[in-house]
């Protein structure tokens, strides 16, 4: 068994489609993981936020927007006079969670979910029916069913050995060879959609890697490879031949967005590799991913927005244990990740991704008795394997907030 997963990017349009259809053909043995077409996601989220708001009409417009949307896509594939009822139902099925639904705050990740699981959910419907009418012979499978998560709205981790039970189930159940499942989504114990995290495909493809023992992993991407650097804010950016696990959590981990965090792991526990691809031609080589590289023998240079939260201790206790417990598991309580800490003995930094509950943590950090500096428009960069040349060039500007330097890496956090 092989993994292909094909982001969203790859399949924005029915040329897209038909270039995943020619890169799967002749296949057997084969599970394709699929996200949301283009913006598909970003425009859900638009329905969310419309519900959040109150305003179903808007929220409806939007549905409708994105059927259209899909709608051309179909069109382009099977002709103007074809019709996926099953697309139909799934876009009916979303209009009634937006008018059937009392919105309460208290519920938004559920929601989220809820309404934003839909793009995968139609992607892959339109794309298995699509390969089934072109040569490709495939089975659908409902992941939400398939993989067990965690009871955890908007950043769930897949139970392994729960969906390994379903997952061989739906696999050996059928005559076929060739699976499409959609990326991103799960199901919690309750029976409620989850999702995986944003850009979670990559995740939902190792974990059907780890459980099927699949000889190799690969993610079809619109670049030639694994760039050391974003060439946008680094124009000498060079492609990576090959990588380490390590490497690649460590640039997952620092925000490059090749390859989401939580993939390495399922694939290393069984030594899967795991090849970066260009969509555009299936013949080229891209980078390997595996566990018999010893390091990166390229600077790995990699920019994250983040914001940074300067934290003092009113009465100066900073440096007890439980003062730093209290701070860590305040973040977590609202599923405020961490990316950078930094302290003294009555300050601490902590530079975290954006989220909807950093005011909440905030307010319950300063009942806690801690002074809380929020700081916007921050970015942290990380250089690892970083050279003379590197370190003088980027280590001394006057932006820098906050910097930490190892005999690999060099971070730092800067403003805008």
């Amino acid at each position: 068994m092989k993994v292909y997963k094909f982001g969203g990017a790859s399949v924005k349009d029915a040329a897209g489609v038909r270039n995943l259809r020619d890169i799967v053909l002749g296949e057997s043995d084969l599970f394709i993981i699929v996200s949301a077409m283009g913006k598909t996601t970003n425009a859900l989220e638009g329905v969310f936020q419309a519900m959040q708001q109150g305003d179903e009409s808007l929220a409806l417009e939007r549905i409708d927007a994105s059927y259209a949307y899909h709608r051309t896509i179909i069109d382009d594939l099977m002709g103007a006079d074809i019709t996926i009822e099953q697309v139909d139902k799934l876009f009916e099925q979303l209009r009634n969670t937006v008018r059937n639904t009392i919105y309460r705050s208290s519920d938004a990740e559920l929601w989220y979910d809820t309404i934003v699981a839909f793009g995968e959910l139609v992607s892959t419907t339109i794309i298995s029916n699509y390969l089934n009418g072109h040569g490709v012979s495939n089975h659908w499978v409902d992941m939400r069913r398939a993989f067990i998560t965690e009871q955890r709205h908007k950043d769930a981790n897949v139970n392994l050995e729960a969906t390994a039970v379903r997952l061989k189930r739906e696999i050996e159940g059928s005559n076929a060879t060739v699976f499409v499942g959609q990326g991103f989504i799960g199901g919690a114990p309750d029976g409620t959609t989850t999702t995986l995290g944003r850009e979670g495909s990559d995740y939902s493809a190792a974990i059907v890697a780890n459980v099927l023992d699949a000889e190799s992993m690969s993610v079809w991407k619109d670049v030639d490879g694994i760039l050391n650097a974003d060439p946008k804010i680094f124009p000498d950016a060079r492609k990576i031949e090959r990588l380490s696990y390590t490497d690649t959590i460590e640039m997952a981990y620092s925000g490059a967005q090749i390859i989401h965090p939580k993939t390495i792991k399922p694939l290393e526990a069984k030594r899967i590799p795991l090849y970066v691809r260009p969509f555009g031609n299936k013949h080229a080589s891209g980078s390997a991913i595996t566990g018999d590289v010893e390091r990166a023998y390229e600077p790995i240079m990699i920019q994250k927005s983040q914001v940074l939260l300067n934290l003092h201790s009113r009465d100066l206790s900073f440096v007890l244990e439980e003062k730093f417990a209290k701070v860590f598991t305040t973040l977590d309580s609202h599923r405020i990740r961490i990316n950078l800490v930094h302290n003294s003995a009555v300050n601490l930094y902590i530079a975290v991704d954006a989220s909807w509950h950093i005011d909440d943590a905030v307010s319950e950090l300063a009942a806690e008795g801690f002074d809380v500096e929020k700081i916007e428009d921050v970015e942290m960069v990380t250089i690892r394997y970083y050279t003379d040349e590197l370190y003088h060039r980027y280590a001394f500007d006057e932006r820098i907030i906050i910097k930490q330097t190892t005999p690999h890496s060099l971070r730092f956090v800067r403003t805008k």
